[in-house]
């Protein structure tokens, strides 16, 4: 009961971020990028309802617009990863052999390395950039992916349904699109809820350190290491977008856990 009311809670809390990042342009009240320091590092008033930075940008427009990068980002991140990941854990899993036992090395090469250190020397070699971003990201998930599919994969070649399929002449490509790819995908959607979640604390820790979303686009994370040297005098240009991103890691965790309790036969029957 307590876990169904924190989904629909994680579910509202979800949407009103989306919503209001979705529908920014028609929910600002100032320009996000426009300047004003007679009004700089005001707290919040009718005229700006979450106060000003230290420029004197309405921190209102600015947490609207500063949701679409990291949502935008960690899903276009979290798809390729998964595309990627459920391409070669397939492969893998599927013919074995020489080819399983490469990529699994590949795998294991790429999960032993710490993921933070790997994303930061990624988007230095490459200079800060979206495109960056999305590498790192895509580079440092893949492999998660990759093993878990391979492992499904893997276990339902054994299953009886699978090799009454080979016997009528079904061919591996009906195999894989029809049968093997529709059984695996709810571990793929729990797993992908979850990595969506990691990917939007990464690309946050990623902006915070000035190795992400580059000025002056509005990003949650960007807006708190601005607001570092006014953490005295101004704490809520800290707090609000803190509490932002916040509420975003936790309402996805939540429904990540959710999905995973009511998909994942076997976590269940393991937890019970």
């Amino acid at each position: 009961m307590i876990k169904n009311v924190q989904f629909f809670m994680a579910i509202i809390l979800l949407l009103i971020i989306i919503l209001g990042s979705l529908f920014a342009p028609y929910l600002v009240t100032h320009n996000p990028f426009e300047p004003n320091m007679a009004e700089r590092l005001q707290t919040f008033s009718f005229m700006h309802y979450l106060g000003t930075d230290s420029l004197g940008r309405d921190m209102y427009s600015r947490i609207l617009y500063g949701g679409r990068a990291s949502i935008l980002l960690s899903l276009m991140a979290g798809m390729l990863s998964l595309i990627l990941g459920l391409f070669i854990g397939i492969i893998s899993g599927f013919y074995g052999k020489k080819i399983d036992i490469i990529f699994t090395a590949i795998s294991n090469i790429f999960q032993g390395i710490p993921s933070a250190c790997f994303m930061i020397a990624i988007v230095g070699v490459f200079n800060p950039s979206i495109k960056s971003l999305i590498l790192a990201l895509v580079i440092t998930s893949w492999a998660g992916f990759s093993r878990i599919v391979r492992a499904e994969v893997l276990q339902l070649k054994q299953e009886p349904f699978i090799e009454g399929l080979y016997c009528i002449g079904c061919s591996n490509y009906r195999l894989i699109i029809k049968h093997i790819i529709p059984n695996i995908l709810n571990k793929l959607l729990v797993l992908f809820t979850i990595r969506i979640g990691r990917g939007i604390l990464s690309i946050a820790s990623l902006s915070f350190l000035g190795l992400g979303v580059q000025p002056p686009t509005p990003d949650w994370s960007v807006m708190i290491n601005d607001a570092m040297l006014f953490y005295r005098s101004a704490p809520h240009l800290i707090l609000v977008p803190g509490i932002c991103i916040f509420s975003l890691i936790y309402s996805i965790n939540i429904i990540g856990d959710w999905l995973r309790d009511k998909l994942d036969v076997r976590f269940n029957e393991v937890r019970k």
